[in-house]
């Protein structure tokens, strides 16, 4: 069954503060709520890759995943 990542843990940084963070900077909430997409994209792709789901578009998807977890990380340390 698919997990979802934990992105908290993930990024090292404690759940409250990236919330807090989140409510004064629009580009982090945005990047968050692009993880929180993709990352369902993923967890639906792998429900259903029983051979339905090409194996190619869900390497993208977890690609893209890491990407904008990468920005997050690079925006949360810009305002650190």
């Amino acid at each position: 069954m698919p997990v979802s990542h934990d992105l908290y843990q993930d990024l090292h940084y404690p759940r409250e503060i990236v919330q807090q963070r989140r409510q004064q900077d629009k580009e982090l909430d945005r990047l968050l709520d692009d993880y929180v997409d993709i990352d369902n994209q993923v967890l639906a792709a792998e429900a259903i890759s029983a051979g339905n789901f090409v194996d190619e578009d869900l390497r993208r998807l977890k690609e893209r995943r890491l990407a904008v977890k990468y920005m997050i990380d690079r925006q949360l340390q810009r305002k650190g």
